[in-house]
């Protein structure tokens, strides 16, 4: 989330990019890896040699990459999301303090009305006589 300073903005936008490059590249180079090995003869023997449940998981790992690719995306978008939140808090303090003023001018209204129909009936019964 931005600082209040313009310095401290760029310094993190600076390392958040610093992260996401540092991310993706490392999953670039898993998927590389990985597929080298699989094209690889030598290795495909030894790939073979893993337990049948451990190749089976391949597609998931594969899927894993796919989604870390994506996580400093997803991250910036939500960092996003987060700070637009920040900045509606005083709109938002606004609307609940308007809303207790609506509240306490209706409670305000029942009482006067309930007072003023209890001083009604208290003066009824004087008047029989």
């Amino acid at each position: 989330m931005a600082t209040s300073t313009t310095g401290g903005s760029s310094r993190e936008g600076t390392a958040k990019a610093m992260v996401a490059d540092q991310i993706s590249q490392t999953v670039q180079s898993t998927s590389n890896l990985l597929h080298l090995m699989q094209q690889s003869s030598a290795s495909q023997a030894q790939l073979m040699k893993l337990p049948k449940n451990l190749l089976a998981k391949t597609s998931t790992i594969k899927n894993t990459g796919q989604v870390l690719e994506q996580m400093p995306r997803v991250i910036s978008s939500f960092d996003a999301h987060m700070e637009t939140g920040l900045q509606s808090v005083p709109h938002l303090q606004t609307v609940i303090q308007l809303l207790a003023n609506m509240e306490s001018c209706q409670i305000n209204s029942l009482s006067q009305a309930r007072l003023s129909r209890e001083e009604h009936e208290l003066v009824k019964p004087s008047e029989i006589p």
